[in-house]
């Protein structure tokens, strides 16, 4: 996908049907949260919108990042892709549940990321 913004957006197919699954108003706030991080996707600790993650709850996510919408109640994890300036997103699920960690987990080592 191309969003118009300096790093280049692409998501996992996984991800892509998690979008596609999403209402219209949260694909919209959505698009608005991820066009906003894409502007600078570094970590907070860098200036960047970025929320860093580690080891979550035993499931390991170090070297990804999170985008919260807590007003729709949803989670955006992602990986930047520095050798090629992408930013992938990996998963988009709901935050009540924290099997978001765990999807991404699986995909990061599916794909091997």
């Amino acid at each position: 996908m191309n969003w118009g913004i300096n790093w280049k957006l692409v998501f996992l197919y996984e991800a892509t049907e998690d979008f596609e699954k999403l209402d219209g108003s949260q694909k919209k706030r959505v698009r608005k949260a991820i066009k906003r991080v894409l502007t600078n996707p570094f970590p907070r600790s860098k200036g960047g919108y970025g929320i860093e993650l580690g080891n979550k709850g035993g499931v390991n996510l170090t070297g990804c990042y999170e985008i919260k919408l807590r007003d729709e109640g949803l989670r955006a994890i992602y990986k930047l892709i520095h050798t090629r300036t992408e930013m992938l997103v990996i998963v988009i699920d709901v935050r009540e549940d924290e099997t978001v960690y765990d999807v991404a987990e699986e995909r990061i080592a599916r794909y091997g990321l």
